[in-house]
C-alpha cells in the first residue's frame, strides 16, 4: 500500500471501475427491488452545494439498501422542462423561441441541455453517487411527453380534468397563470384609502380599500346582514365614482364588520374573495388589467398604465373630486409568484383544471399511508391539503413545454382528446382532420396552452416505471409491472412539499388508485451565512461543487452531508469537512498497519479464540446491529456515529495498539493466539469498510482492492452483502473480562501522560493491587497482552488495596507502577 492516500488517483480509480463493471446496475445486483424516485435537478445553469447535500444523503441510504440485498433501482432524470430552459436556450442561440415551430424548439433545447446534463452527470460520479446512469430521462423527452399526455387523457376521461372559462391566478410578469403551490406571500407597505360612494338616491357611503385602481373593474358592494348601520341598503344600488356605473348593493356574512368601514366593494379581480363572491352572486365580469399587465385601451382614465401608476392616477383623480376621505399607511399580506417574486392578478380564462378540492379527505388519508422521515413533515403536508381553496390549474399560457393533446370544436365546445397512437403530438402542429364527433362540424382548432411543469414532474413515478419496463402507450391500462408501484422512497425538500410530493400523492391516486411510494425521506437546505437557502435564484451560491471537490476529497464532503438531519437545514461546515478528512487519513493508516500482516493472508474462517478478540468481535457485532436499526429509520447521522465510535475508539485506540506487540513480537505468543489475532483482524476490518461504504465509498473501495479483494472475489465492496459479512459474534463474558484489562491499561496511559512520558516508555514492575481474586485470574491469563500493551516487564498482583494510582521514577529513566484497581464482580 502507499504510504498516503492520494484521493485524486484513488477516486478516479474507483468511478472508472464501478462505470466499467456496471456496478450499480440492477441486474447486477439481484435481490428484492428498491426503487428510488429520484429528483431531476433543472439543467438551465449550475448545480451548487445544496445539491450535493441532498442528493448524496438519497445515495447513503440507496447504498446501504444494495448492501442490505436490495437490487436498487436508482434512475435519474434531468428538469428541462420549464421557463429556465426556454431563455437559457434563447440566450445561448440568441433566437426567439416562438419564431420555431414547439416541436423544433424542444428538439433544440434536448439538444443544447445534453451537455449540461453531461456536466451534472459527471459531478454526480465524482461525488460517487451509486446512480445506474442507464436509467435516464428528461422531462420533455419523447418518453415523457407520450407519458404526460396520455395522463391527461386518462384523467380527461375519468373525469378528473375539465376545462372552462374560471378566473386564474396570472403573472402579469412572466405572462402565464400559477397555481396555488406557486404563490409566496410577502409583507409589504400600502395604504388603506377612503373613498365616497353614492347610492343611486344621492346618500354617502364610505368603502376602505388596498386597490383603487380596481374601481373600473367593482361590480356590487356587499356587507354583513348583522351589521345594523347598512340594513336599509338591502336591494339598492351604488355608483361607482370617477367611472359612474351602478351596481348592486348585496349582502353577505362573510364581510368582517369590524374591517374598514364594513362596506366591501367587489372587483373583478382583487383578490380570491372576489373570486368566492364572483361567483356566489353570479357578477359580471369587468375585467380593467390585460394580460401584459396594463390596464385595457377602453378604460377611461387608465388605458394602458401599469398598476402602480394606475394606481397613482386614480388617486389623483379621486382628490381632484373630492372623495378620497382618508389614507392610512399599513403593512398587509399580498400573494407574489414565487419565481419572479412580483404580485399576481386574476383573470377569466379558458383553463384547464385537476379535480382537487371534492378529494382532500382521500388525500389525507393516502398521506397517513406514507411512512414520513421525519415524521414531523407529515404536518406540512397535512396543512396544505386542510388549506387547499382551489383546483389545480395546470393551463400556462406559454411557448415551451408540452402541450395539451387536445383540440376543440367552436360550434358546440366539445372536446376532442387526441387518440393515444399519435403521442406526442402538438394540437397547433397537427390538424384534427376529422368531423367533430358530437356535432359533426368542422370548425376544430387546436388547444394552445402547455403544462404546468408539476403537472409532468408528477409523474415522475410513471416515468420510472417506463424505465423498468412498462410500455408508456400502456402506462395507465395496465396495473403497474411488478407491482413497482408504490415505489420505494421518494426523496426531496421540505420546501415542495405542497407542490411535488401532493401533485405526486394526487395524481398516482387518480391513476392507479395507490399511493406513489412508501416512504418519502425530507431533506433540508444548505443555508448561507445569511441563514438563506442556497440556491441560484437567491443568487448565493458561492460553494461551487466544482471548487470543492478540488479542495476537498469527494469522500470528505460526503462525511459533511451525513453529519445533517433529515428534515432540518445546515450551515455549510468546512470544519466538518475537515473532520471527514482525518477519518480518511485514519481508515487509511490503520488498514495500511494492518495491510503489513495480512498482505498475503487468507481467511480460514476458523474459530477465534482470545479475550481481546472476542471482545472486539462482540463490539462491532453490537456496532453492527445498532448501525442497522437506525438505517431501516433513515437516521443515517446516528448510524454513523455508531460506526464512527467503534472505529476510533474501540477499534484504533484499543484494540490495534493491544495486539501490535502480537503481531510486532509474535516469539512471545503461541502460533494460535497470533493466527487467531489475524483473523479476526482481517473480519473486523472488512466489517467496518462495510460499515463506511455508504459514507466513503472511494477510500473504503481502494482499501478492499489493497486487502480482501482477491480473498473475496467480489469486484467491488459496494455489491458485497451484510448478511454474509456481518457474522452477529456476541460473548459477554469476554467483555466483562475486557472491561478488567482496558481499566489498567487506561490507568496506566493516563499516569504516564501525567508524567508527560511516551506511551512506549518501559515500565519495570507493574504492580496491580486488588483484593478480587477473580481480577488476579483473569490478568494471569492475559498476561502477555497486558505486557505488551503497558510495556511492562514485570507484573504482580497484591491481595489488598492503596489510595491510588501512582507512577514513581525508581531510578533515572526507570518507572514503577502501582494501580489501584476498582473491583468488577465476575461470575466464577
Amino acid at each position: 500500500m502507499d504510504k498516503q492516500y492520494n484521493h485524486q488517483t484513488s477516486e478516479l480509480e474507483a468511478q472508472k471501475l464501478w462505470e466499467q463493471e456496471n456496478t450499480y446496475s440492477c441486474s447486477n445486483n439481484p435481490g428484492p427491488i428498491y426503487s428510488i424516485d429520484t429528483p431531476p435537478p433543472t439543467v438551465s445553469g449550475s448545480l451548487h452545494i445544496g445539491h450535493i447535500f441532498s442528493y448524496t444523503q438519497t445515495d447513503i441510504i440507496a447504498r446501504y439498501k444494495r448492501m442490505s440485498g436490495y437490487s436498487v433501482f436508482y434512475p435519474f432524470g434531468f428538469d428541462d422542462n420549464g421557463l429556465p430552459t426556454e431563455r437559457f436556450v434563447e440566450k445561448k442561440n440568441n433566437i426567439v423561441a416562438h419564431n420555431m415551430s414547439r416541436s423544433a424548439f424542444i428538439e433544440l433545447c434536448l439538444k443544447e441541455t445534453v451537455a449540461v446534463e453531461e456536466q451534472f452527470k459527471k459531478l454526480w460520479q465524482r461525488m460517487g453517487l451509486s446512480v445506474d446512469w442507464s436509467l435516464s430521462y428528461a422531462t420533455i423527452d419523447k418518453r415523457t411527453r407520450i407519458i404526460s399526455q396520455l395522463s391527461c387523457i386518462d384523467l380527461f376521461n375519468k373525469g378528473f380534468l375539465y376545462r372552462k372559462d374560471e378566473p386564474a391566478l396570472y403573472c402579469t410578469t412572466c405572462r402565464t397563470s400559477v397555481a396555488q403551490a406557486e404563490l409566496d406571500d410577502a409583507q409589504k407597505p400600502g395604504k388603506f384609502n377612503e373613498i365616497l360612494f353614492k347610492t343611486a338616491d344621492g346618500k354617502d357611503l364610505k368603502i376602505a380599500t388596498t386597490r383603487p385602481e380596481l374601481l373600473p373593474s367593482c361590480v356590487a358592494l356587499l356587507y354583513n346582514p348583522k351589521d345594523s348601520r347598512y340594513k336599509d341598503l338591502k336591494g339598492q344600488e351604488a355608483i361607482v365614482p370617477i367611472f359612474g356605473h351602478k351596481v348592486p348593493i348585496l349582502q353577505d356574512e362573510s364581510v368582517e364588520i369590524e374591517k374598514g368601514t364594513g362596506l366591501v366593494m367587489v372587483c373583478t379581480f382583487g383578490d380570491k374573495m372576489d373570486v368566492e363572491w364572483f361567483k356566489k352572486f353570479k357578477l359580471p365580469y369587468r375585467q380593467s388589467i390585460g394580460l401584459d399587465g396594463k390596464f385595457k385601451q377602453d378604460i377611461p382614465h387608465l388605458s394602458s398604465l401599469k398598476v402602480e401608476p394606475a394606481r397613482e392616477k386614480i388617486l389623483e383623480l379621486l382628490k381632484e373630486a373630492g372623495l378620497l376621505l382618508k389614507q392610512t399607511d399599513i403593512m398587509h399580506s399580498v400573494n407574489i409568484h414565487e419565481r419572479c417574486k412580483k404580485e399576481i392578478e386574476y383573470v377569466v380564462l379558458p383553463q384547464w383544471f385537476i379535480k382537487i378540492l371534492p378529494y382532500k379527505d382521500k388525500f389525507l388519508e393516502l398521506g397517513d399511508k406514507i411512512n414520513w422521515y421525519p415524521e414531523f413533515m407529515k404536518d406540512r403536508y397535512k396543512n396544505w391539503v386542510e388549506n387547499l381553496n382551489w383546483d389545480w390549474g395546470i393551463s400556462r399560457q406559454r411557448f415551451y413545454g408540452i402541450p395539451f393533446p387536445a383540440w376543440h370544436c367552436k360550434d358546440c365546445n366539445t372536446t376532442i382528446m387526441a387518440d393515444k397512437n399519435m403521442l406526442p403530438v402538438d394540437p397547433q402542429e397537427t390538424p384534427y382532420n376529422k368531423p367533430c364527433p358530437k356535432c359533426n362540424g368542422k370548425n376544430i382548432v387546436p388547444d394552445t396552452d402547455v403544462m404546468d411543469t408539476w403537472n409532468t414532474s408528477a409523474l415522475t413515478p410513471f416515468i420510472c416505471l417506463s424505465l423498468y419496463g412498462q410500455d408508456p402507450l400502456a402506462m395507465f391500462d395496465q396495473k403497474p409491472k411488478d407491482s413497482f408501484i408504490p415505489m420505494s422512497m421518494r426523496p426531496q425538500a421540505h420546501d415542495i412539499i405542497r407542490t411535488w410530493a401532493f401533485y405526486t400523492i394526487a395524481k398516482t391516486w387518480m391513476h392507479q388508485e395507490t399511493i406513489p411510494w412508501k416512504n418519502i425521506i425530507i431533506s433540508g437546505h444548505v443555508l448561507s451565512t445569511e441563514k438563506q437557502k442556497i440556491s441560484k435564484s437567491q443568487g448565493n451560491a458561492p460553494l461551487d461543487p466544482d471548487n470543492l471537490l478540488k479542495t476537498y476529497p469527494a469522500d470528505a464532503l460526503r462525511y459533511w452531508t451525513a453529519s445533517g438531519n433529515l428534515g432540518y437545514d445546515i450551515s455549510f461546515s468546512d470544519s466538518q469537512i475537515k473532520i471527514g478528512q482525518k477519518l480518511i487519513v485514519k481508515l487509511w493508516n490503520a488498514f495500511k498497519f494492518a495491510h503489513m500482516y495480512l498482505e498475503n493472508y487468507s481467511s480460514k474462517n476458523e474459530k477465534i479464540s482470545g479475550t481481546v478478540n472476542e471482545w472486539i468481535l462482540h463490539r462491532i457485532s453490537q456496532c453492527f446491529e445498532n448501525y442497522k436499526k437506525y438505517f431501516e429509520q433513515n437516521e443515517f447521522g446516528l448510524a454513523l456515529d455508531t460506526i464512527e465510535k467503534f472505529f476510533w475508539a474501540d477499534y484504533c485506540d484499543n484494540y490495534i495498539e493491544i495486539i501490535k506487540d502480537q503481531l510486532m513480537n509474535p516469539q512471545n505468543y503461541t502460533e494460535q493466539e497470533v493466527n487467531s489475532t489475524k483473523e479476526t483482524l482481517y473480519q473486523v476490518g472488512l466489517r467496518i469498510l462495510q460499515m463506511y461504504a455508504p459514507y466513503v465509498p472511494h477510500i473504503t473501495e481502494s482499501l478492499y482492492n489493497n486487502l480482501y479483494k482477491k480473498n473475496i472475489g467480489t469486484i467491488s465492496l459496494h455489491q458485497t452483502r451484510f448478511v454474509d459479512i456481518q457474522k452477529i459474534v456476541l460473548n459477554e463474558k469476554a467483555v466483562e473480562k475486557m472491561s478488567l484489562i482496558l481499566y489498567v491499561v487506561h490507568e496506566v496511559r493516563r499516569l504516564k501522560t501525567e508524567k508527560q512520558l511516551s506511551l512506549r516508555t518501559d515500565i519495570e514492575d507493574l504492580d496491580i493491587y486488588s483484593p478480587d481474586e477473580i481480577s488476579f485470574e483473569v490478568f494471569k491469563n492475559e498476561m502477555a497482552i497486558i505486557k505488551g500493551i503497558t510495556k511492562a516487564k514485570n507484573i504482580h498482583y497484591f491481595g489488598k488495596d492503596i489510595s491510588q494510582s501512582v507512577l514513581q521514577e525508581i531510578e533515572p529513566g526507570k518507572y514503577k507502577a502501582q494501580i489501584k484497581f476498582v473491583q468488577i464482580k465476575l461470575e466464577k
